[in-house]
């Protein structure tokens, strides 16, 4: 292969061949070429603002044109002029270089207060749905939705006639048992008690008198002043006084206890049976009347006098609405730093202001659907302008940390991996890469738990990105 003169290319010298392709010359009375990408360095922008003496210097004893340069020292000179240049630029670069601008502030010592923040959604405190436990038509409504009540009110009737004559009968035969109760024990009773004292007391007189004169006649037959046989009938007449004594004070006996006991427990029981068929159906005619069990407004009254109501299908809802309790679903590591009692704040839409509550429930046992733990926080409601059923943010107080190191949120980098850092500013205005562990967030605020210290300061500002040991400019400190 041969070049444009003709000459071979196996003659060119090394630093001569370019990949086939041969640079253009320079035609100078010496016959010394110089290569195209030397006189563009030379002629054109320096890549650095300024050049070292020694650069310079090469570059002119390698463009001189001094017939005595040899070709040998013109190639070594080549060699060694892109090391020079890149010395060159790289010293003139680190003798200027530039401090980035950042915003620092002073690691300090705060109280933080450790919040737990979830959706909820407010439920009255307390709601009955007033079902009848008969079926009948409504005969009168006396109350309309959205009217307070209170408890035992009145607020509607149901048809009743039948009830009230079966109320009615029932009544008198209560009546009737319970005077025939009375009669009983007042008079039949006694009478029989009476009279078997009577025969008793009357038998146990005959016995004595007989006595006596089984006694007399005894003595008289012993001075044989009586026949045998007069002694024998008195002593007859001794033994049927005394059986007759025995079965009058049996009979007493009897009266005093089982007759008097089974007689009154009779009349008793017919008294209970009748008194339980009445208030049977006094309970039946009082299920028509339809009564509130508590305090509160009527939310819902689903239907008109006349329509029939169902036994077992709500008639009326009252919701007691005084107070309010908002529910929240959360994790259980968050649910295990909760106690009842503890405050909290409910923040409800179209309201400026939070209201302030507590803890009223913490659930003992997890949701199986949701596997989290529900959490009760009752507020007041006397305007009554929260309503049942809206969603809110609740803000419950968990843990309060006296003497904690924060910084802002936003002087804290969190690499792909996790790890957690911040520049931390020398006294030299450099910025260095500082591995911290962090605690609790606070609005805005990070406690750090280890890695900085009290009157440290970060970059707060701009540390994103930045390369450690980075030269920095503070434009302001600002004090946390």
């Amino acid at each position: 292969m041969k070049n444009r003169e003709g000459a071979p290319s196996s003659s060119l010298r090394p630093w001569e061949r370019q990949g086939g392709v041969f640079p253009e010359k320079d035609r100078s009375t010496s016959g010394t070429e110089t290569p195209t990408y030397l006189k563009q360095l030379i002629a054109g922008p320096r890549p650095c603002s300024t050049e070292t003496k020694a650069f310079s210097q090469a570059v002119k004893a390698v463009t001189s044109p001094t017939p005595k340069t040899s070709h040998l020292r013109r190639a070594i000179t080549l060699a060694v002029l892109p090391l020079l240049f890149l010395l060159s630029c790289s010293s003139n670069s680190g003798e200027k270089e530039a401090a980035v601008p950042v915003q620092v502030v002073t690691v300090k010592k705060e109280t933080l207060q450790r919040t737990v923040t979830a959706e909820a959604v407010l439920f009255p405190l307390q709601q009955a749905a007033i079902t009848p436990k008969i079926s009948a038509p409504v005969k009168a409504f006396y109350i309309k939705r959205g009217n307070k009540v209170h408890k035992g009110q009145l607020l509607a009737v149901l048809e009743n006639s039948d009830l009230a004559a079966a109320a009615q009968e029932n009544k008198g035969s209560y009546d009737q048992a319970q005077a025939a109760y009375e009669t009983t024990t007042a008079s039949d009773l006694p009478q029989e008690v009476h009279k078997a004292q009577l025969d008793a007391q009357a038998a146990k007189q005959l016995l004595a008198a007989q006595q006596k004169i089984y006694d007399s006649r005894q003595e008289l037959f012993q001075q044989g002043a009586m026949p045998r046989k007069e002694l024998d009938q008195a002593g007859v007449d001794l033994t049927n006084a005394r059986n007759q004594y025995e079965i009058a004070q049996q009979h007493l006996d009897a009266l005093m206890k089982v007759g008097k006991q089974q007689q009154l427990k009779s009349a008793a029981g017919q008294l209970e049976s009748a008194k339980g068929k009445y208030l049977g159906s006094a309970a039946q005619l009082s299920y028509s009347e339809i009564r509130s069990p508590m305090d509160g407004v009527v939310a819902d009254r689903p239907l008109y006098p006349g329509e029939m109501a169902a036994a077992g299908a709500p008639l009326l809802t009252v919701m007691d609405i005084s107070q309010v309790i908002a529910r929240a679903h959360i994790p259980q590591p968050e649910a295990a730093l909760l106690k009842v009692g503890d405050k909290a704040t409910v923040t409800v839409p179209g309201q400026e202001n939070p209201i302030e509550g507590k803890i009223t429930v913490v659930s003992p046992a997890l949701d199986p659907n949701s596997t989290t733990v529900e959490i009760w926080v009752q507020i007041k409601n006397a305007d009554q302008r929260l309503k049942p059923g809206t969603s809110v943010q609740v803000s419950m107080l968990a843990q309060t940390i006296p003497d904690a190191l924060v910084i802002p949120a936003a002087a804290l980098l969190t690499a792909q991996d996790g790890n957690t850092s911040a520049m931390q500013v020398s006294g030299d205005d450099h910025a260095y890469h500082k591995n911290v562990r962090v605690g609790i967030r606070q609005g805005d605020t990070v406690q750090i738990i280890e890695g900085l210290h009290s009157g440290d300061r970060v970059v707060a500002s701009g540390a994103y990105g930045l390369p450690d040991k980075s030269k920095i400019k503070v434009e302001s400190q600002n004090e946390k």
